[in-house]
């Protein structure tokens, strides 16, 4: 991408061009195409097993199709009107109200899943909970009822700062019934990220756990909330899940009045939370997602197109089923948890498989055995962990019974072909099961690309738009690019599940459909076979995606810069055959601060405290200036090509 303004998101008419690797890959995947034909099996028993009548129903009558989904939802008040959309707005389901938690919860308890497993969680050190569909309406609804007695009410801001934990799901939930947004912090981010995010969202009440688990290790998370409400006086109450307490402990002392114990605050007899009916266009959470300023972005999903887009393809395209043992293995901080292991598979009632801590800890098998053990059928993962399964070669998961393990879906990141083969060879062999790609991002909540098990898998490309998608490759200007050449990912249509807003920042939102006039831009560099299949070669941005997690590279900038002895830097992606890209930052020292030989290592755990782990780069340089234009912007085109071995192209702007 060629210099450009990084005061927000991309400019209305941005210069494309695409780097040398990019055009590499559209030229490697016309070159070497692999087919993988879906299982005969699958495709028998696949929810869509006519999708070209679905496809051509969503095309026809769009509205129709969208209320036919809708409808599939447990509605208070009935819609009456599909879709008023005028861009950059679209508000869908009009009129109509609901609740998402007695979507997920209430209609499976009055039903004969009421005893059936909702979710079975295990812990990185082997605890184990299962918490049935009855047993969660009851947590869900206590917990929805001691927010009520802490004075939050709909449209109030709740902060989760949890693991990936029964109690975090419950919180969510609990917010969806009292109308509260909820806003999940990945519990992994630092101090600072925590708290530009409480405070963008002006969040009455912080929940968070007391630690986390990551490989064998106690980490402790209430430093970091301490830390980030410090001097946040609009935060009335932080509730605090002691993970070694139970139910019924005698609760702690805590040095502040507004902190609580969660389980103490949870513990009123009343079961019963009235559930608040919200309308379809009311929000129902706010997650955070990296842009190209320092400024968290708060996108801002609402209730009913929402939920009846992760419902409908929760079905359609991962296959999920009341009987099904499901396991996503992504965490609640991210927008995958979000759709597919809490609002998606529990609406559905199906069982949803959790665990804590990262999937080849205390061993590279855990995964494996824990698919055996538990009779996993349905797998949602990220190319990243296919790769350090990968590494550890493929006799591990050979060694257990992964017959039952008939889909293992990937987003996140690009899926290679090696890493695709691999995990169809590997972990679905022996079921005869099927590899699957999809691609959608925090913004579109659930999948827009993908290969739907009726389709021939063709590692390197994504697949096909879903049913009522209507996506497009376009250059700078807008217009449609024919097949084979790269360009940017458009979407020409709405959907329900996408973003409604950007969190205090309509301007910001708006970008979103101003870079092509009347086409939602991704943000994607794509590429369209003749047969209608698209591969997604990256972003087009200053975003990176390191192990699926977007991170902004003026985040990680802005980290650096506060380092005391820091004058300028500039970051930028390189591939890595594990996390996808890996973080290399390039900094120049202020004059008189010497670079001994503890300080690169003082710089990266600067910004691992600052904003967490996953944004700690993998190598400094030190440098004693930076590539600029003559105006001053930094040329980080410049650096990447350099590190690349690629052809900078035109450097006539640059000042020396």
């Amino acid at each position: 991408m060629s210099d450009r303004d990084r005061s927000g998101e991309p400019a209305s008419a941005p210069s494309l061009e695409l780097s040398d690797s990019q055009r590499a890959a559209i030229a490697r995947l016309a070159r070497d195409e692999v087919i993988i034909p879906p299982p005969i099996e699958l495709a028998r028993e696949a929810y869509l097993r006519t999708d070209a009548i679905e496809r051509m129903h969503a095309l026809g009558d769009p509205e129709r199709f969208w209320a036919d989904k809708a409808n599939q939802l447990d509605w208070i008040e009935p819609f009456d009107k599909v879709l008023e959309f005028e861009a950059p707005n679209h508000r869908w389901f009009v009129g109509g109200k609901l609740n998402a938690s007695v979507n997920c919860i209430d209609r499976h308890v009055y039903s004969d899943r009421r005893n059936k497993a909702a979710i079975i969680w295990v812990g990185e050190d082997g605890e184990e909970h299962t918490y049935t569909y009855n047993r969660l309406y009851r947590e869900v609804n206590r917990f929805g009822n001691a927010l009520r007695r802490m004075g939050v009410k709909r449209g109030d801001r709740v902060i989760l700062y949890m693991p990936l934990v029964p109690e975090g799901i419950v919180t969510m939930l609990a917010c969806a019934r009292i109308g509260a947004i909820h806003s999940v912090v990945y519990a992994g981010m630092g101090t600072a990220a925590l708290k530009s995010r409480i405070e963008d969202c002006a969040a009455k009440v912080i929940v968070c756990s007391d630690w986390t688990m990551r490989r064998g290790r106690q980490l402790p998370l209430k430093p970091t909330v301490d830390e980030a409400v410090r001097d946040l006086t609009f935060v009335e109450h932080v509730v605090v899940h002691r993970r070694g307490s139970r139910p019924g402990d005698a609760p702690v002392q805590f040095d502040s009045e507004r902190e609580h114990d969660f389980y103490d605050v949870q513990a009123a007899r009343e079961i019963h939370c009235e559930p608040e009916a919200m309308d379809s266009e009311d929000p129902l959470f706010i997650l955070y997602t990296s842009g190209t300023t320092g400024k968290p972005k708060g996108v801002v999903h609402v209730t009913g197109g929402y939920l009846t887009g992760v419902h409908y393809l929760a079905r359609a395209f991962y296959q999920i089923g009341e009987r099904d043992i499901y396991w996503s293995t992504s965490d609640i901080g991210w927008i995958v948890g979000h759709s597919f292991i809490v609002y998606g598979p529990l609406s559905i009632g199906a069982t949803v498989f959790c665990r804590e801590g990262v999937p080849d800890y205390p061993s590279p098998d855990v995964t494996w055995e824990l698919c055996e053990r538990f009779g996993v059928n349905i797998m949602f993962t990220a190319p990243t962990a296919v790769r350090m399964w990968m590494s550890h070669g493929g006799d591990v998961p050979s060694k257990y019974d992964l017959s039952r393990l008939r889909l293992i879906a990937c987003a996140g990141e690009p899926l290679n072909p090696e890493a695709h083969l691999w995990a169809q060879k590997y972990l679905a062999g022996q079921s005869k099961g099927f590899v699957v790609d999809n691609w959608w991002q925090t913004e579109v909540a659930a999948p827009v690309l993908g290969t739907l098990p009726t389709y021939e898998a063709r590692p390197g490309k994504v697949g096909k738009p879903m049913p009522g998608v209507v996506a497009d490759v376009v250059d700078a200007n807008g217009h449609p690019l024919p097949d084979g050449h790269g360009g940017l990912l458009v979407l020409r249509r709405p959907l329900p599940y996408m973003l409604r807003t950007v969190w205090g920042d309509a301007a910001r939102y708006e970008k979103y459909w101003e870079q092509v006039p009347g086409c939602y831009s991704a943000g994607d560099i794509a590429v369209r076979d003749r047969d209608g299949y698209f591969a997604v070669l990256g972003r087009s941005d200053d975003v990176l995606n390191v192990a699926g997690h977007r991170i902004g590279t003026a985040d990680v900038e802005g980290s650096l810069l506060r380092h005391a002895s820091v004058a300028e830097s500039a970051v930028i992606g390189l591939p890595d055959a594990l996390k996808g890209e890996r973080i290399k930052a390039f900094v120049v020292l202020k004059p008189g601060v010497t670079a001994g030989p503890g300080l690169v290592s003082s710089l990266k755990d600067h910004v691992r405290q600052d904003l967490g782990p996953i944004a700690q780069p993998s190598d400094i340089e030190l440098r004693p200036s930076l590539p600029k234009t003559r105006s001053g912007k930094i040329v980080r085109r410049y650096l990447k090509a350099v590190e690349m071995g690629e052809d900078p192209g035109d450097l006539s702007t640059l000042a020396d």
